[in-house]
């Protein structure tokens, strides 16, 4: 929702003030408006707009190798005819003007009244429509314009700046739109300044696909896919519209509509592009980001343009706007700065000792421990999410699953090569800590690599007390690193017990499959009752007080961790997985 404003009405100009008071030193504002401050050879004047809400378009992208200047309408409304004249007739030098804009009704009028009055006025003025996105009509000269403005603009910026004439940037600019190609989708919808609600809706778990950008009708709703279904739609559409068959050179953007974050583009990104790729195409200098956008609209569009000998040019050209700045020479020298260095690879395939029967049969239990810590993890990724969020940043049941995955491929991997247990045990430590990041990843990774070095993969047998020994390094481990200490609302308040408890009930020869599970149970009570403990350590410490009455993620974690492979099925074998008195018996 847009919520910073005085008097909504007055939102357009009153950010444009504070653009203006940002920018000054480059641009000056006029009626209805912005222009370039005038530098070198005069050129041809390059005038783009529309309505506000659209940021970087318009007035971010005026500047060298861009647009003259730009004209800006309230929010999502044409600009008047007469802020047209006064930004275009501001922005003349001489060479006359290319008025660039989306095909919409109230533009259409307001651009079309104004570069009457500018050629009565003598100065040869032209219109380049911008009519790109695929879904709005199936005829090509109807359709509306979206985040194709951003390429037309560019070809049209960069011609001028080449010095071309007026029939030249004018024929760059119609070249541009017929090569260009967009389709886009919605998650939600964009809120008008001042408005409690949004302009329009979309279902949840659906996308709108083919909105335009102020939530104009699109083709359908369909359910949400995920983020590689969502390239496969987006290239698909455009592709179905091609100007021309087989494989091109095209550029690309991939436009975030205001609220749907980089990250998301980015890996929505690297989805699109081998599509792309396999369709034959070649990507020159793809932009991603926020280029055109509608507020804070969910939602994102692929735009493709085929280029050509003249249209290749003016993409890669050099531009330096508030809001986008392409330096090629720039970019030439840190590519020429040196040479490389070899990027440094985590090596999961240690040399280890051949095992003993024994302790390939146990690494095969480690492997189907570690799928079992993976299954559970996905099941209470949002439970424990929610429990971290409370008082922390909510990451901690994606972390604990990242870890865990990465830890049964190495595991598993692992196996594959003939490691025994503890050999497998360390490369899944090494695994958790590399990919889970935070606290937690250096914790459990850590661990679980302290607790494979207390077994010796050449033993003919191991004996019950060897889980406790490896949870005690477990635990020692986790002690070293994380300095927490009963009471400080941590994993400890639940290991401590669980590590206590089991190394008691072995002693007192309970077997090792009753014995886990009685401290699983301690564990699960002690990890209950952090909820009335104040956290001392981590980032839930600064909100305190808030975390009371809720148990602390990592125990919660950890707790229920140990519960599940306590259930771990029974599998019996030849080798000796037994205590000292041959009694069979099972390593969680």
């Amino acid at each position: 929702m847009t919520r910073i404003a005085d008097v909504p009405a007055d939102f357009a100009e009153d950010q444009l003030d504070g653009f203006v008071a940002l920018y000054g030193d480059r641009l000056r504002r006029v009626a209805g408006g912005v222009v370039a401050r005038a530098a070198g050879q005069p050129t041809v004047a390059v005038v783009v707009g529309g309505g506000s809400g659209h940021y970087p378009a318009f007035a971010g992208l005026v500047g060298p190798g861009f647009a003259t200047g730009a004209v800006v309408g309230n929010i999502f409304t044409s600009p008047s005819a007469a802020h047209v004249y006064s930004v275009a007739k501001a922005a003349h030098r001489g060479r006359g003007v290319v008025l660039a804009f989306g095909n919409y009704a109230g533009d259409v009028m307001n651009f079309g009244i104004a570069a009457d009055r500018l050629r009565a006025e003598g100065i040869d003025t032209r219109i380049v429509l911008v009519t790109d996105d695929v879904a709005s009509t199936p005829a090509e000269d109807d359709r509306r314009g979206i985040a194709g403005d951003f390429v037309v603009f560019k070809a049209l910026g960069a011609a001028a700046a080449a010095g071309l004439d007026l029939d030249a940037v004018e024929r760059a600019g119609r070249a541009a739109n017929a090569a260009t190609r967009t389709l886009g989708v919605a998650f939600s919808g964009c809120t008008m300044p001042g408005a409690r609600a949004p302009l329009f809706q979309v279902q949840p778990g659906m996308l709108g696909l083919g909105l335009g950008i102020h939530g104009e009708p699109g083709i359908r709703d369909v359910a949400m896919p995920t983020a590689t279904g969502l390239a496969e739609l987006l290239v698909a559409g455009v592709l179905e519209a091609a100007p021309r068959p087989g494989p091109a050179r095209v550029a690309a953007i991939l436009n975030g509509l205001g609220t749907t974050k980089y990250e998301e583009l980015f890996l929505l990104w690297a989805r699109a592009l081998p599509l792309l790729e396999a369709a034959g195409l070649e990507v020159v200098e793809p932009e991603v980001g926020e280029l055109v956008t509608s507020l804070d609209m969910g939602g994102c569009s692929l735009t493709l343009t085929w280029l050509d000998d003249e249209l290749e040019p003016l993409w890669r050209a050099d531009a330096y706007a508030p809001a986008y700045r392409k330096q090629a020479a720039a970019l030439a020298a840190t590519l020429a700065s040196g040479v490389e260095a070899e990027d440094a690879v985590v090596d999961d395939t240690q040399a280890f000792v051949p095992p003993s029967p024994a302790s390939t049969a146990l690494a095969a239990r480690v492997a189907a421990a570690a799928g079992l810590v993976r299954e559970l993890l996905r099941e209470r990724e949002d439970e424990l999410g929610a429990i971290d969020a409370v008082a922390g940043d909510g990451d901690h049941g994606r972390g604990m699953l990242r870890g865990a995955e990465a830890a049964t491929v190495a595991i598993e991997r692992a196996v594959e090569r003939g490691a025994g247990a503890g050999a497998v045990l360390a490369a899944g430590g090494r695994a958790w800590a590399e990919q889970a990041g935070g606290t937690s990843g250096v914790l459990w990774g850590a661990a679980l690599e302290a607790a494979g070095a207390t077994f010796d993969d050449t033993a003919t047998a191991f004996a019950d007390d060897s889980a406790s020994t490896a949870i005690a390094a477990f635990t020692a481990a986790i002690l070293d690193l994380g300095r927490a200490e009963p009471g400080d609302k941590t994993l400890v308040d639940a290991l401590l017990p669980f590590r206590d408890a089991l190394a008691a009930r072995i002693a007192a020869r309970v077997p090792l499959a009753d014995a886990w599970r009685d401290a699983a149970l301690v564990a699960s009570d002690a990890a209950a009752a952090t909820a009335a403990l104040r956290p001392k350590r981590g980032r839930a410490r600064p909100l305190a007080d808030k975390s009371v009455g809720t148990p602390d993620a990592g125990a919660t974690s950890l707790a229920l961790i140990v519960t599940a492979l306590g259930e771990l099925p029974a599998r019996p074998t030849d080798h000796n997985l037994t205590n000292q008195h041959r009694t069979e018996r099972t390593t969680p």
